[in-house]
């Protein structure tokens, strides 16, 4: 494993795990009323298209990442459309 594919897999845990606390605080509250849904669909949209490249390249660091940071995303959002 080369060094740029360790950074590579660092930047997509720390990424993904960034998100973490967020999805617990929803998942243990239900409360999402101060939540941008605008702002996740945009983080959403963004994070897909990150991971459709990732597969384009071949790159696992970016396809695991975002695909993670997809489905943190995905949730926080429909957690959102059901609690408001």
């Amino acid at each position: 494993m080369s060094i740029a594919e360790i950074i590579g897999f660092l930047a997509a845990f720390v990424c993904s795990v960034s998100m973490t606390p967020q999805v617990v605080k929803i998942y243990r509250t239900k409360k999402t009323s101060d939540l941008s849904l605008g702002a996740f669909g945009i983080l959403s949209s963004g994070l897909s298209l990150w991971f459709i490249y990732g597969l384009l390249i071949h790159s696992i660091p970016v396809i695991v990442g975002n695909g993670i940071g997809v489905g943190f995303t995905l949730y926080i959002i429909i957690m959102k459309l059901r609690h408001g």
